[in-house]
């Protein structure tokens, strides 16, 4: 089914509603924040007035470093995310797009893919475990018995 559009294009005047409603939302937004500030109690106290992170005292500095496995698993995230974004739009127009349009898709996620096998060999997704060492010399075996003493001529 196909909508009518006018031949002209959009007049300033066919926004009015979407204009209306967000001023509207606005309105609702900056009234409840008012309304509670000027009802509510205000009662303070060393403990309201503390700083609050989820239950959990504050301890320490909070500027310790993190490990680099956090920000790499958030970009991951974001990554992923977007791209599945990249999807909706495909999936509505996926028979106007045809073939070609399937076959990108294809090379698309065999992309996304590739970048997947790519975290995982690098090992970014695991987080338990200690992170494998960088060395090219081969480690030292010990063994448990007795030094061999040469005997003197």
């Amino acid at each position: 089914m196909y909508l009518a559009l006018p031949v002209n294009g959009y007049q300033p005047s066919d926004y009015l509603p979407i204009l209306i409603q967000f001023g509207l939302a606005l309105a609702f937004v900056a009234f409840a924040m008012i309304v509670s500030h000027l009802v509510g109690p205000k009662r303070h106290s060393t403990v309201k007035d503390a700083s609050f992170e989820c239950g959990i005292e504050s301890v320490g500095n909070a500027r310790t470093p993190i490990s680099v496995k956090y920000f790499l698993t958030a970009i991951v995230f974001v990554l992923f995310d977007v791209e599945v974004i990249f999807m909706y739009p495909w999936a509505v127009n996926f028979r106007a797009l045809g073939r070609a349009g399937f076959i990108e898709m294809l090379i698309f996620m065999a992309l996304l893919l590739a970048g997947f096998f790519y975290i995982i060999k690098k090992g970014i997704l695991r987080w338990n475990e200690a992170p494998m060492a960088q060395t090219f010399a081969a480690t030292p075996v010990l063994e448990n018995r007795p030094a061999q003493v040469s005997k003197a001529a």
